[in-house]
């Protein structure tokens, strides 16, 4: 397993970063913790979560995830081996969390912060992220910024602060954002600096072979803000694993047993990007899965590729997949498929 540190901190990680959305809904308690011990027999260190989780987001599951990574947490002898990262829910329909208190205020990433650290049963977290923007912004599938949908929010200058105070208390490490834009990098930065503050270090954004929207100007950004991307749904939420081809449906998945999950990947092209990314993966000799995480790892601007798996078998193929360099050949047959399908999924 390769292991770098991220630019601008001093946090040491795995390629590799676990992903944990699925763990209290489609995963137990024992399989969540059968899952992270896999996971760092295998050189991982870098672990991902929210407070939001497990997906599909209710009030019944939410917390869970991080419990159960807290239960293990807690069993452990060592703490400063891992990462820990988490992330604050934004504004939106989750009454449930704070009783709908989700503005992104000063306040109410202190409490976020103490419950989630209560939770993972730890006293610092080494990232920790802002779930989405705090703003009007086209956001999980959209593409079209709309000015007639602006609202009222705390600005990105009392978030910066929150996050300053966290730091200086000691709670956090660092912190990142989450389906952020370029504009949004930029300004947390500009804010950051003004106020003689850390800026964000991380930017968690869905990146694969059928969503490329950070290879253009949120690449400058990363590149000139010194930040590092942790690609999340580098399998496209299972659609690049292969097993939904040809229209399949099968059990237990997630896009079976959740039909309003991944609307953006829900798309009249994509089934056919999938079909010919296939191809060009049985031409290559290699697995569907291979090339996709291949193609994540070989991105310059990637901290982490953020992976998941339901089962144990899913998870070693994953692990094993994203380490996976692609020659120069294959690449450049990526390339020439993205003429054709440009950004599917964005």
């Amino acid at each position: 397993m390769r292991h770098h540190t991220l630019p601008g901190t001093d946090l040491t990680v795995s390629r590799v970063c676990l992903g944990t959305m699925t763990w209290g809904q489609q995963n137990t308690e024992a399989e969540a913790h059968a899952q992270l011990d896999l996971a760092v027999a295998d050189g991982i260190n870098f672990i991902d979560t929210a407070e939001m989780y497990p997906v599909p987001p209710n009030a019944e599951t939410q917390g869970r995830t991080e419990r159960y990574i807290g239960t293990w947490l807690a069993k452990r002898r060592k703490r400063d081996d891992l990462v820990i990262a988490t992330k604050v829910a934004g504004p939106g329909r989750r009454d449930w969390i704070r009783n709908g208190r989700t503005d992104l205020t000063k306040d109410v990433i202190a409490e976020a912060v103490d419950t989630s650290l209560q939770r993972l049963q730890t006293d610092y977290l080494d990232l920790y992220q802002i779930h989405w923007p705090q703003r009007n912004v086209p956001s999980f599938g959209g593409v079209l910024f709309d000015p007639s949908k602006e609202k009222e929010g705390p600005s990105i200058r009392e978030q910066v602060e929150g996050m300053a105070a966290m730091i200086r208390a000691g709670k956090i490490r660092h912190y990142g954002l989450s389906n952020e834009t370029t504009w949004g990098v930029c300004e947390f930065h500009r804010i950051a600096a003004e106020l003689g503050v850390p800026g964000p270090v991380t930017l968690q954004n869905s990146t694969s072979l059928l969503s490329r929207n950070v290879d253009n100007d949120l690449a400058e950004a990363l590149y000139r803000q010194r930040m590092s991307l942790l690609a999340y749904s580098p399998l496209a939420a299972g659609l690049l694993s292969g097993k939904y081809l040809g229209g399949a449906q099968p059990a237990g998945a997630r896009f079976t047993l959740f039909d309003s999950l991944g609307a953006r990947f829900r798309k009249p092209i994509v089934p056919e990007a999938v079909e010919a990314y296939a191809a060009l993966a049985k031409r290559r000799g290699i697995t569907l899965v291979e090339l996709a995480l291949g193609y994540v790892e070989s991105r310059w601007y990637l901290g982490a590729s953020i992976i998941g798996a339901t089962t144990l078998e899913q998870l070693r193929e994953n692990i094993a997949a994203a380490q996976v360099t692609l020659d120069d050949e294959t690449l450049a047959e990526i390339e020439a498929l993205r003429g054709r399908y440009p950004n599917p999924a964005p």
